[in-house]
């Protein structure tokens, strides 16, 4: 070999392992690494199914296991614009590179996806990869649904195969160059998705495997609970830390007992998860009141205490923007306490105060209590602002539950004004939001 080519191959030995250094490093670990226990193939695991539905449904039709699957992977949420037709696609999801629209998974023959056969779609779902073998944007969770087997995929196909055909075809996406070349989304895939189905830990207890399967490969908490790395990809060295997804604050579920979950007790983790709401700890609204309305709600008791369980070992990780404890009930007088911004308390007063009262504690109901909430204590005041504009329904065993969005009544400069007073009253810090940032809230939530 002469002397140039021992460089060139050298230069080129060199290059391919510093490339595949780099996406090493920007990738980071997978989601259940943390766990570091001995993980073996499905099929050689002996203590139990942790995969599949639970077993009150084993012997189920394939098609009401599918059922069950498809509301724990929450699809119904991403793929149905509100005022249409169940999974007949069409929300939009504003980036800030443009706006992505979710598909028509009906068995629609030219809109949908009645002509996918069962390969076309594990390879949709486990692999990101279209039927005219287009790739995905991860808008579409695959790195996290590439953890589900092959049965599990094939029962929710089976589920949306027996729903109606709904004609309708999505918007066509808006985002600008280079983010509208679906070839990089090769690349892309590559280096971020895993690709590999779930593998048990036999270190860990059946119930763990159970509720890390339950949250990594159907229900896909990271994928709003974990914030991204250099390439908008999950960074797993923060694992369920927190993180702004379409607008939204989803707040920090590692165990972390200031600014995470460490401090609830298992009882406040099930009543959240199933109901929407734990007593100390708030309500859930925007995003996560759909997850638990349409999803979480419908869990089978054991496999909401499995995901308790598994919550329950993700390593601490701090939320440093967030207060380490939370603020107490504020006076029940109005002439009391912090009056941050005089107009927002009239704000309050007027549209606000006969619901949630002047403490803090709701009068009307305990979904409506702010004491304690995250939301309040959070000093970007990100979920108040959100929940003023875009209001929120919610399903309980009771009944709905509403609260009306002002967004359309208040100005942005009024938003901020209501959220500052509110963050200041009942929080540990208020916040600080401008009629800008407001604006900039109501371009990222998704419609």
């Amino acid at each position: 070999m002469s002397g140039k080519m021992r460089i060139l191959t050298s230069v080129v030995v060199i290059g391919v392992v510093a490339a595949g250094l780099g996406a090493w490093i920007i990738r980071g670990p997978g989601p259940l690494d943390f766990a570091g226990g001995t993980k073996v193939a499905l099929a050689d695991y002996r203590a139990g199914k942790p995969t599949g539905v639970p077993a009150k449904l084993e012997k189920a039709s394939l098609v009401e296991r599918g059922e069950y699957l498809a509301k724990a992977a929450d699809c119904m949420v991403c793929h149905t614009k509100p005022g249409e037709k169940d999974y007949s696609g069409g929300l939009a999801f504003k980036l800030p590179f443009g706006t992505l629209y979710s598909t028509n998974i009906t068995p629609d023959k030219d809109t949908g996806i009645g002509n996918y056969s069962d390969q076309d779609f594990l390879n949709a779902v486990q692999h990101g990869k279209r039927r005219d073998g287009a790739r995905l944007y991860p808008a579409m969770p695959y790195t996290s649904y590439t953890f589900m087997t092959d049965e599990d995929v094939l029962a929710v196909k089976a589920y949306l195969f027996s729903l109606p055909a709904v004609r309708a075809k999505a918007p066509d996406n808006t985002l600008s160059f280079p983010f509208n070349q679906r070839w990089a989304m090769i690349v892309w895939s590559a280096v971020f998705n895993p690709d590999t189905r779930f593998a048990p830990d036999t270190s860990k207890s059946p119930e763990w495997n159970r509720g890390a399967y339950l949250a990594e490969a159907l229900a896909h908490c990271g994928e709003c609970h974990t914030p991204r790395n250099l390439g908008l990809a999950l960074d797993n060295r923060k694992k369920f830390a927190g993180a702004i997804t379409a607008g939204w604050r989803a707040f920090n579920i590692s165990s972390d007992k200031a600014t995470g979950l460490g401090n609830w007790s298992d009882q406040d983790l099930i009543s959240y998860l199933s109901l929407g709401h734990a007593p100390g700890h708030g309500s859930a609204s925007g995003p996560m009141g759909e997850a638990v309305d349409r999803s979480f709600s419908q869990f089978a008791p054991e496999d909401i205490r499995a995901i308790v369980a598994y919550l329950r070992s993700v390593p601490p990780q701090p939320s440093p923007e967030l207060p380490a404890t939370t603020a107490p009930v504020a006076p029940a007088s109005h002439k009391e306490g912090i009056t941050a911004d005089a107009r927002g308390k009239m704000l309050f007063a007027g549209a606000c105060a006969s619901c949630h009262g002047w403490s803090g504690e709701s009068p009307v109901s305990p979904m409506a209590t702010l004491t304690g909430t995250w939301a309040v204590n959070d000093p970007a005041a990100t979920n108040v602002a959100q929940i003023v504009i875009s209001g929120t329904k919610r399903h309980t065993p009771d009944g709905a539950l509403s609260m009306p969005a002002f967004g359309e009544a208040y100005t942005d400069d009024e938003i901020a004004a209501v959220a500052n007073y509110v963050t200041a009253r009942f929080g540990t810090k208020g916040s600080k939001l401008t009629a800008k940032d407001v604006a900039g809230l109501r371009q990222q939530t998704a419609e």
